[in-house]
């Protein structure tokens, strides 16, 4: 997803080390792989980095408790980089060079991601962010940098094709943040499908970084009053924008992109995002095994329910740990080929790598009923 909440954002890197005697020793301790982390454990975007966080120490310890990789038990060593990009680069180099780990996942946030992921190739350091959704990602850092999250554009591409085809929607207005690469990349791929499948974006107003203020912009909202809003940004926001739009009488369905997730929203929000939608990558109360058991794990372990973050780190993580296991050693070479032909059945879906790097994989539609999530739909790739 990607995030420029910070750039939306939200960042998490995980590095592994040595295997064998055969491989690279980078990284190694004894008999540990430390596992190097990167997210918002602080500030704003924070709820992301602990979720994300809470993920990845689940899977470290189901792995250590069943006799690690080859032996070897697995550690993770996360770094706070507050959502933002220089931080994460910071966080990145201290990886790196002192902790020597041989591969990062993460960061969490686009806007983070965006910054650290050309280094995944010029340091030949294996690198998957586990939520970052910028398109780019992948493009701009190489033939090391691979994403566990399906993108932005799809995104788009999901809400124009769910407005038109399920709500029926004919006249849409969209509100994103100006400074925000996530944001701005679900409204533009959003605007183009809705009016290529006929429909009207009657408006496409913009918003600034820390902007708490949205009257002006709801105002010629309303008096457009288009079946549907979309508000591609993170919860803190989108719950303020609600709020004051059905404040001012808006009535207008609200959609959003995977920024929504979080117990926050509804905290924010209240009831002006009661019957909201957006997209999710998961739906905590699916009845598949993979689901049920990560979420039964997760609750004895955090005494809560986990959200989209939690859930697409544990998989991320676990195709890093399964990697490594393939490759046999933690060479950055063989660590990438055999990240590259990972297949994964787990908690967010049934997982696969495209040319791109990308994640190929389906999204949920999610109802916000109170203070619960209720599945409202199912869309593959």
């Amino acid at each position: 997803m990607k995030k420029t909440l910070l750039s939306g954002v939200l960042a998490s890197v995980i590095t592994m080390t040595a295997l064998v005697s055969c491989g690279n020793n980078t990284g190694a301790n004894g008999d540990v792989i430390k596992i190097g982390a990167i997210g918002p454990l602080s500030g704003s975007a924070s709820t992301y980095g602990v979720s994300v966080q809470e993920g990845a120490q689940l899977l470290e310890k189901e792995v250590n408790d069943a006799g690690g990789i080859n032996g070897k038990k697995i550690k993770f060593i996360f770094e706070d980089d507050q959502a933002d990009p220089n931080s994460a680069m910071q966080a990145f180099n201290k990886l790196v060079d002192d902790e020597k780990v041989s591969a990062i996942l993460g960061p969490v946030t686009s806007g983070a991601t965006l910054a650290v992921a050309p280094n995944a190739t010029s340091r030949q350091i294996p690198m998957i962010t586990p939520t970052g959704t910028e398109p780019t990602i992948t493009k701009v850092g190489g033939e090391y940098m691979f994403r566990g999250c399906f993108i932005d554009s799809f995104q788009g591409e999901v809400l124009a094709k769910y407005s038109t085809e399920k709500l029926k929607s004919k006249t849409a207005a969209v509100l994103y943040n100006a400074g925000s690469d996530y944001s701005k990349g679900i409204a533009d791929t959003f605007k183009d499908k809705f009016e290529g499948a006929g429909g009207t974006v009657g408006e496409f107003l913009t918003y600034n970084d820390k902007d708490t203020d949205f009257k002006a912009q709801l105002t010629k909202i309303k008096n457009l009053n288009p079946d549907i809003i979309v508000l591609p940004d993170y919860y803190n926001v989108v719950g303020l924008i609600a709020k004051q739009a059905r404040g001012m009488g808006i009535q207008s369905q609200f959609l959003g992109g995977d920024g929504w997730e979080s117990e926050e929203l509804t905290k924010i929000g209240q009831d002006a995002v009661n019957g909201a939608l957006y997209i999710n990558h998961y739906y905590s109360n699916d009845e598949s095994s993979e689901v049920k058991s990560f979420v039964d794990s997760y609750k004895k372990e955090y005494n809560k329910e986990p959200d989209s973050f939690a859930a697409l780190s544990y998989d991320t993580s676990k195709l890093l740990v399964k990697a490594i296991e393939k490759a046999g050693k933690t060479d950055g070479a063989a660590i990438r080929d055999a990240l590259a032909s990972m297949e994964l059945d787990s908690v967010t879906g049934n997982i696969k790598f495209n040319s791109e790097r990308n994640a190929v994989k389906s999204a949920t539609i999610i109802k916000v009923d109170g203070g619960k999530k209720v599945l409202a739909d199912k869309v593959n790739s």
